[in-house]
């Protein structure tokens, strides 16, 4: 007896509804996730930026005798509260996109486990989001959850291609080939971009913006740990323009010319926006910012490296 014929009538009836092949709903849902994700980067920028960590001072309740926040909590519990409610956004997206792949599970797997995923660390980042604010703002634990959404962020850029069939099993059209190196620096561009990013969280620690005027501060030297985070920084922009460098002498068109060029150009605006708050005090504008740019680069990275991975080699 097969799985389908042993679950009930009226689930059977759905499920004879749901997509047998990736359709226009499971590529809307796939970019959905990722916009989410990097939206969901840019409002938790703003809940700290904003001094409104603590807005709702207690978890999973906004307070002792509410689940959502008050009037009289201002502005600050409408930041908090929008924050957690993005969560349960995302969540109900990553259960769609399950849903919609029930019965593509076992020819698209690849969609079908990066979708798990997804929806198994919402759950762990609202739990994480709850201890910091049980926490008091910890640092270490504000920086954990920002490292949370930077995975997801990467899970849903992984997510957009393979549904997209841009990489992967199921690509719809071949890549152009590149040079054999490619590949690996690609990698190692990802990988110091999550290098950076983790740095980013011990300067961001040190640094002014704690989310509450009582929140504790790691006590490091955030000048130190600043040029510190610039290393991988200027070792990201070196495997940008050297990717470029060869996209444009080689005259490498398609998915790969795309993705060395975006990658680039996130990666200046980046820099220029990590210099600019640098040497203006750290304004919370730029830091948000910064923050926002800190998501997108995850996601030009990872797709860069995606592409040099599934690229035929000169």
């Amino acid at each position: 007896m097969s799985t389908a014929s042993r679950l009930p009538k009226s689930i059977q009836q759905l499920t004879a509804k749901l997509p047998t092949e990736v359709n226009s709903t499971i590529l809307r849902l796939a970019m959905l996730s990722l916009i989410g994700q990097v939206v969901l980067v840019v409002t938790g920028g703003a809940v700290r930026l904003t001094s409104s960590g603590l807005g709702c001072p207690t978890w999973p309740r906004c307070t002792s005798g509410s689940l959502v926040n008050t009037p009289e909590m201002g502005i600050h519990g409408f930041i908090e509260f929008g924050n957690r409610m993005l969560t349960f956004a995302l969540a109900a997206v990553a259960v769609l996109m399950l849903v919609y792949l029930w019965n593509l599970r076992k020819e698209r797997r690849d969609l079908f486990l990066l979708a798990v995923g997804l929806l198994a660390s919402i759950p762990a980042q609202a739990i994480i989001g709850g201890i910091t604010v049980l926490s008091n703002l910890n640092p270490w634990v504000v920086g954990l959850h920002f490292l949370v959404s930077m995975a997801l962020v990467v899970f849903s850029t992984l997510l957009v291609n393979r549904a997209y069939g841009r990489t992967g099993r199921f690509m719809k059209r071949p890549l152009a080939a590149i040079p054999g190196a490619m590949s690996p620096v690609m990698t190692a561009v990802a990988f110091f971009s999550a290098v950076a990013v983790c740095l980013g969280v011990v300067v961001t620690g040190a640094g002014p913006h704690a989310g509450d005027a009582n929140a504790p501060r790691n006590d490091l030297d955030w000048d130190l740990f600043s040029h510190i985070h610039a290393v991988p920084a200027y070792l990201i922009t070196a495997g940008a323009v050297f990717a470029v460098y060869f996209v444009l002498r080689k005259g490498i068109s398609g998915a790969f010319r795309t993705a060395a060029l975006l990658l680039l150009g996130v990666t200046v605006l980046q820099a220029v926006i990590g210099f600019a708050q640098y040497y203006n005090g750290i304004p919370a504008l730029l830091v948000g910012a910064h923050m926002l740019g800190a998501a997108l680069l995850m996601s030009a990275a990872t797709n860069a490296a995606d592409v040099a991975r599934f690229s035929p080699k000169l």
